[in-house]
């Protein structure tokens, strides 16, 4: 039996990149806590929080936070909008760089896997690497990475984040079970906060917990999909591939949601403002020539208590009439809510840029029966 070669997988990640971001065009907000996000209205706002600086993540602020809390954590802080068109800007050249040394697989505006087998020898080469490629990325954006250097994605994305900012992790076939062991089992990509709780009952909260435990006893505890699964992660078996370019330039949604500046108990208010949102995604839905499969909701309450729901087509549509009766459908159930909503929003999934000569051909024809 043939031995496979040893892979060697970065997974670079920005620092705080909205906030680094700012940075660069406001040197005078360095050192400072910097939070992006909605605009905090004195405590009064009602969006949350992008991203900040390390110095805002002191005071207990984190992206997703509703930036009232960060305002109460924080008031002294400067707070900003992103400026979408910088960050893609930087990003760009960002990935430039990247893909001077490797194919790469962007999986976000800032973030992507390098596939650095044919480049390395070592792993001791491929920190070499990790350090040169940070450098050049700093050199020519401004901005700052840290880069998790492993044998596996998931062990490569894990390692990204254990020494930010501006850090590299590199995790072997050797070190792992040292480096992994004490964090906590929520630093598995996977495993959020919602699982953590069925994990926790069941006496698992690190990953060195189930590095301690075979994987049969892991089925036997969590059946065959999440045992199996949650071990081989554990174990940096996960056998995916750094795709040639990236999923990140094939769109897997779009969407779009909006906080209300005062919570609205009328129902017309809401029909309006989700017609409005299905009129301005279906304006770049057109313009990008994308056709959609699924459509969701999202409607939060008062007490942030959250809701999705979702309906999807036996095939790939674009029709914005169609799609509002889809999204009508969908709402009814929380027409009586008692609570009143803070937040409303719209996405389009299961995207696809072309179709086929057949499914072209029914979209043509229900298109013109609309018409007549």
């Amino acid at each position: 039996m043939i031995d496979e070669p040893q892979k060697f997988i970065f997974l670079a990640d920005l620092d705080s990149f909205f906030a680094s971001v700012v940075l660069l065009d406001h040197p005078e907000y360095i050192g400072v806590p910097l939070i992006v996000g909605a605009n905090p209205r004195h405590g009064k706002g009602r969006g949350v929080v992008s991203t900040c600086s390390y110095e805002a993540r002191a005071f207990g602020i984190h992206s997703g936070m509703p930036i009232s809390q960060a305002w109460e954590r924080c008031p002294s802080g400067i707070y900003t909008r992103p400026v979408f068109g910088r960050i893609k800007e930087i990003s760009n050249k960002v990935m430039a760089v990247f893909r001077k040394y490797t194919q790469i697989e962007q999986v976000s505006i800032d973030e992507a896997y390098l596939d650095m087998t044919d480049r390395c020898n070592s792993f001791h080469e491929a920190k070499q690497l990790a350090q040169e490629i940070k450098d050049k990325v700093q050199r020519e954006t401004g901005v700052t990475c840290s880069i998790g250097v492993s044998f596996s994605k998931t062990l490569a994305k894990i390692g990204s984040d254990v020494n930010k900012p501006n850090g590299i992790t590199v995790i072997t076939p050797q070190n792992y079970k040292e480096i992994l062991g004490p964090l906590k089992i929520t630093r598995i990509p996977g495993i959020g906060k919602k699982s953590l709780t069925y994990y926790e009952k069941r006496g698992f909260t690190t990953i060195g917990d189930i590095h301690q435990t075979p994987i049969h006893k892991m089925i036997a505890i969590f059946g065959q999909r999440r045992g199996e699964w949650a071990w081989k992660a554990a174990h940096g078996k996960d056998g995916r591939k750094v795709h040639d370019e990236d999923h990140y330039s094939e769109r897997k949604s779009i969407s779009k949601e909006r906080t209300f500046s005062s919570d609205v108990q009328n129902y017309d208010i809401i029909i309006e403002k989700i017609s409005s949102l299905n009129h301005k995604l279906h304006d770049i839905i057109k313009e990008k020539e994308i056709y959609y499969r699924t459509i969701s909701i999202k409607i939060r309450f008062q007490g942030f208590d959250t809701y999705t729901r979702a309906k999807s087509f036996q095939s790939y549509t674009r029709n914005e009439t169609k799609a509002f009766q889809i999204i009508r459908e969908l709402l009814e159930e929380f027409r009586t809510h008692p609570k009143n909503v803070r937040l409303i929003g719209l996405r389009f999934s299961n995207l696809k840029e072309k179709l086929d000569s057949n499914q072209t051909t029914l979209l043509s024809f229900l298109k013109k029966k609309d018409e007549n």
